[in-house]
């Protein structure tokens, strides 16, 4: 008993001496990796220089700090979880512009609308197609009507994704839509969104199975409520009808965008139809995501469903020239949304036109706007003057002397809440879909957008845009200096978190 007594005695001595040691040790490896990772990883060098002077500044709470917000799980989450997925394609080699359409369509080789365009189709690996006729629709009033007339007339399938699907009186009229096209021996598929699908309790999931449709949630969330700042959503709005007819734009299914029905929170936006060659290219990223949430191949390969109701008709019906750029966490190059944003600002020559619902850009976007505007190009911004979510609004506002300090003109349009998602460079060249001007967009959600070049479409958005912006009120570099003290610490602060908003 003495022997034992007195090797614990021994150890525990030793250990006495050696355990500050031990830590440091501990310490200065944790240290080490957690600047490693983050000097490899980070390409900001602000950031990596914050990270790094934290993690040796405040030893063990500096690392576990990196460890749970510097850390960039979003893309990691996403790798993930689509690993290995099935990549859809269609051959569109019969409706791809040879150089003289390219030339007469876009302009010469070289010029700034070609250039725009060879960066687009380096971005995305897609082609531009032609021979698109493309609608816009304003509004819930305007566009529904539409949809639910191609969902009456479809003769074989019907692809739904959409971000929000209220269980509403809206939603209810497209359940019943949907039921029948199924009793009419349709292909019908949904898509909603796991906390899109959450914004009304009970959830829309209910009815559309009970109408008999095969529908699904992306990346369910256990969480019983909806949470407008979550992650890794499918933020896409895509309506494809037989293969031949698209919609796609920043619209939800949801009785707020119908005005005519006098919702208690009204909300304006701007959908598209799409028919022609460009709507393949909606089809393939919709066949994407839903086997990637069903597990169900709708074509592609032998295992497909039926391949035939969901292939796409290549037939020319229009003039216009487009090309679908879907981008998420998950691809390869992250920050391919940014690169099309930033080159169609350097591609300006005359005017830029913008609308957002949410404008929280980072600093190389506000750069790049505050370039084009010094070059002379008019750059007008129109923001909605209430945002749906104030956090938005406010850190909008904090960021807005950026843009407005170097000639950008910023226009905040009345009530009801504007959701369009639209830019126009030099009367030539739009851009529309889901994606918004902010962190989220551009890295953590799924987004779909469609450039299409075609002068005499880009005339008639600009006089909308024209008649939207003669309704607002424009805000000034003195406007935003002239908010109170507490208000502007109130905007400063929301700005911390606008990469999260």
């Amino acid at each position: 008993m003495n022997g034992m007594n007195g090797l614990f005695s021994a150890t525990w001595q030793w250990w006495v001496i050696l355990w500050p040691h031990v830590l440091a040790a501990s310490v200065l490896t944790i240290n080490t990796f957690a600047s490693a990772h983050a000097i490899l990883t980070k390409r900001d060098n602000r950031s990596t220089i914050g990270w790094v002077g934290l993690i040796w500044l405040s030893p063990v709470f500096g690392a576990v700090a990196y460890a749970i917000l510097g850390v960039n799980r979003i893309r990691s989450r996403a790798n993930q979880l689509r690993a290995g997925q099935l990549r859809i394609t269609h051959e569109m080699f019969g409706a791809i512009p040879d150089e003289k359409r390219l030339c007469d369509a876009v302009g010469p080789d070289r010029t700034p609308l070609r250039s725009l365009g060879v960066l687009v189709g380096r971005i995305t690996d897609r082609p531009l197609v032609d021979g698109n006729a493309i609608e816009p629709l304003y509004g819930g009033d305007d566009a529904y009507p539409r949809m639910l007339a191609a969902i009456d007339a479809a003769t074989s399938s019907i692809g739904l994704s959409t971000y929000i699907f209220d269980n509403d009186p809206t939603g209810k009229i497209f359940v019943a839509a949907f039921q029948r096209a199924i009793q009419r021996g349709i292909d019908v598929r949904v898509l909603v969104d796991g906390i899109g699908s959450s914004y009304t309790y009970p959830s829309i999931v209910g009815p559309l199975t009970q109408a008999g449709v095969r529908v699904e949630r992306f990346l369910p969330t256990s969480v019983p409520i909806y949470f407008p700042y979550a992650n890794l959503r499918n933020h896409r709005k895509l309506l494809i009808i037989d293969g031949s007819i698209g919609f796609t734009g920043g619209l939800n299914i949801r009785d707020g965008c119908w005005l005519s029905h006098h919702p208690r929170y009204p909300v304006r936006d701007m959908h598209f139809q799409l028919r022609g060659p460009i709507v393949a290219q909606l089809l393939e990223v919709f066949t994407e995501d839903w086997a990637f949430a069903s597990g169900e191949v709708l074509v592609g390969n032998e295992a497909a469903t039926d391949g035939v109701r969901w292939t796409p008709r290549l037939d020319a019906v229009g003039h216009s020239l487009a090309r679908g750029i879907h981008c998420g966490p998950d691809d390869p190059d992250i920050g391919r949304m940014k690169r099309v944003l930033v080159g169609a600002l350097a591609t300006a020559q005359q005017s830029v036109r913008i609308m957002s619902p949410y404008f929280l850009p980072d600093d190389a976007i506000c750069q790049a706007l505050d370039v084009a505007a010094m070059r002379g190009v008019t750059v007008d911004i129109v923001l909605p003057e209430h945002n749906n979510l104030e956090l938005v609004g406010w850190a909008s506002t904090a960021m807005l002397w950026q843009v407005l300090d170097c000639g950008c003109n910023v226009w905040m349009s009345p009530l009801p809440f504007d959701h369009t998602k639209l830019m126009i460079v030099d009367s030539a060249w739009i851009l529309f879909g889901s994606g918004n001007w902010d962190d989220r967009s551009l890295r953590l959600n799924f987004e779909f957008n469609v450039e299409v070049y075609d002068r005499n479409l880009a005339r008639t958005l600009d006089d909308y845009i024209t008649g939207v912006i003669a309704r607002s009120r424009r805000k000034t570099l003195a406007d935003v200096d002239a908010r109170s003290l507490l208000v502007r610490l109130r905007d400063g602060i929301a700005r911390l978190f606008s990469p999260y908003l």
